[in-house]
């Protein structure tokens, strides 16, 4: 089977649920930012040191993280309802559930926060704070597509735990690699 289909050379993508979209359509920006956000969380990995336990354990995480994502990608590229919809694993309170757990896992390693911090620290911090803000982009374009259709509750609270998962991750790799958090020093006004 040859990779390319040339059926989307007109600008449209095929559904799961066997319609045709333009490839700028609100659900195709969605879950395009959601595969955008597992990318960003793949090129996390790659900074990962599997010997250091914490970042063994983040590796861990991100592997499950990832195949949600997929899950995340299926089930906006199938409107609720529609034909297909009960072929297709949604996100739903368990998975939230899940994420909340590993947030509270995370950021128990951290030091209370006490100012807004900003995104940067170490490299694997800095790909941590990436990601979480290109997580934060997909839910508001989650947000959108709600605007006009259906989207699942557990979908949009697993982008919103998720973008809180990268930032107490960010934290700790820059705990573990010795980086004090940045805080913001709010301009004064003249």
């Amino acid at each position: 089977m040859k990779l390319y289909t040339r059926t989307g050379d007109d600008g449209t993508t095929g559904l799961f649920s066997g319609s045709r979209v333009s490839k700028d359509d609100p659900r195709i920006e969605a879950y395009g930012t959601v595969d955008e956000t597992n990318a960003c969380i793949g090129i996390v990995m790659g900074a990962c040191e599997a010997t250091q336990p914490v970042e063994a354990r983040m590796l861990e995480v991100f592997a499950q993280v990832q195949s949600r994502l997929f899950d995340l990608g299926a089930d906006l590229a199938t409107p609720q309802g529609g034909k297909q919809s009960d072929r297709v694993m949604r996100i739903t309170d368990a998975h939230v559930q899940e994420a909340e757990r590993w947030i509270d896992e995370f950021d128990g390693m951290n030091a209370p926060l006490r100012a807004f911090v900003m995104p940067s620290g170490c490299e694997l911090a800095a790909r941590l704070h990436l990601a979480r803000t290109v997580s934060r982009r997909a839910e508001r374009l989650m947000v959108t597509l709600s605007m006009r259709e259906p989207v699942g509750a557990g979908a949009m609270q697993y982008m919103n735990r998720l973008s809180d998962l990268l930032f107490a991750m960010a934290r700790v790799a820059n705990k573990v690699h010795g980086v004090n958090d940045v805080p913001w020093i709010p301009s004064t006004r003249q």
